[in-house]
């Protein structure tokens, strides 16, 4: 097919950013942020004491306590990827596939970056053995594996690591002597809490393990850059905390003041926070399983989404459908779909998986997108996949992928 953009296929400035929530921002963080507002003074390079404390009370009450001393905060994940990255040396490992920022910001340093194959029930952890293939085979080819990045809520297929198969894959790492960075970012978007294991890999290898957390996950809009890491207990992670530092300080890397106080606010979790989180987490919840039954329905292949706000869709088996369309390679079906459905439909390249495989990912906020009055609306509807804009949106999309499904038939090759 042609495109239309020829120049907005770029993996890095056109690299598609975290699934936005579509949603207002809550009143009461709006408030702290103006009351900020008037603040003209730096805030230090890693947070201040206020946003360092408020970390280590939201990760005590996740069963991971810390010291503010051991907590760095920093403009957005992808900075402390990078002053992590820069710290610890060495090649990268992640998982395939992965969240779309984590290849660029390691080969911005010069680093090489590895993908080691995921199963597909185990979210953003690689199967442990292919994790050993692939640090021994880096290592005998003259590498220098040290780092693996993994999230157990994972961006982009939307799933959630078994807690057995992550202990694998932790004992593999450790055997191989490698630094991890567990992604926690969506951790607090699990679409069903109770009947859902979350773990970190800093409970199972505490000294080995370092936690990031990007708050435009659940508790601060996408527009308000900031995110909090957990360093581990040991003389050597001390070290590692100092290095990040470091870099983040060469890079003058700071929380903006009025963005260190809301983060500061939500990381505290008060009341209106907690409520707000529930209430979008029910909601993306509800959107995504639309969603998911209409891209299933239609014969493309999808996992059923257990967090975030996003779903991870293949459609492999819409091939004929797609070629009749001119539609060869990922990159095509991100243009192609996009325009079909009226969103973002970034493809699977962008994530780590070969272009030639027809996957993209789908994010909900999009389906939720209309004027300020109709986002708040479907956070007080009981209903609120019967509101006009979020039904004519999840129509789009139906009528999209049913017409691909209708497509592949007329195409399909008589037995």
């Amino acid at each position: 097919m042609r495109r239309t953009d020829p120049q907005g296929h770029g993996p890095v400035r056109f690299g598609p950013p975290l699934p936005e929530d579509g949603l207002p921002v809550l009143p009461e963080l709006s408030a702290v942020l103006a009351a900020a507002a008037s603040r003209g003074d730096h805030e230090p390079v890693g947070g201040g004491p206020a946003v360092r404390e408020a970390a280590c009370g939201y990760w005590d009450r996740r069963g991971l306590p810390c010291a503010p001393d051991r907590v760095a905060a920093g403009p957005g994940a992808p900075a402390l990827l990078l002053a992590l990255t820069a710290a610890l040396g060495g090649d990268v490992l992640v998982p395939r596939p992965c969240a779309a920022w984590w290849a660029p910001y390691a080969r911005l340093l010069g680093r090489p970056v590895f993908h080691v194959p995921t199963p597909p029930e185990s979210g953003g952890v690689p199967d442990p053995y292919a994790l050993l293939e692939t640090a021994r085979r880096v290592r005998a080819e003259g590498g220098d594996p040290r780092l693996l990045v993994l999230s157990v809520a994972d961006d982009p297929t939307a799933g959630v690591a078994p807690p057995e198969l992550l202990h694998e894959t932790v004992e593999a790492a450790q055997g191989e002597n490698l630094h991890l960075v567990s992604d926690e970012t969506w951790r607090d978007t699990l679409h069903d809490p109770h009947g859902t294991v979350l773990l970190s890999p800093a409970e199972m290898l505490p000294d080995r393990v370092t936690v990031v957390t990007d708050l435009a996950g659940a508790l601060l809009p996408p527009g308000w850059p900031a995110a909090v890491a957990r360093f581990p207990a040991g003389d050597d992670a001390e070290g590692l905390h100092a290095r990040v530092l470091d870099v983040l300080t060469a890079l003058d890397a700071r929380v903006a003041a009025p963005v260190a106080a809301a983060a500061a606010y939500a990381l505290g979790e008060p009341e209106p926070v907690r409520e707000r989180v529930a209430t979008a987490v029910r909601l993306h919840a509800r959107v995504a399983a639309e969603a998911h039954s209409a891209v299933v329905t239609a014969g493309a292949l999808a996992r059923p989404p257990q967090a975030g706000r996003h779903l991870y869709v293949d459609l492999t088996p819409l091939r004929p459908a797609l070629s009749a369309h001119g539609v060869g390679d990922a990159q095509e079906l991100e243009d192609f779909l996009s325009a079909r459905i009226g969103m973002p439909a970034p493809g699977g390249h962008r994530f780590g998986d070969e272009l030639e495989v027809p996957r993209v990912r789908l994010s909900t906020g999009a389906l939720l997108h209309g004027s300020d009055t109709e986002r708040a609306e479907c956070l007080t509807s009981p209903t609120p996949l019967e509101l006009p804009h979020v039904r004519r949106a999840l129509i789009q999309l139906k009528s999209a992928f049913d017409d691909l499904r209708d497509d592949a038939q007329r195409w399909e090759p008589p037995r």
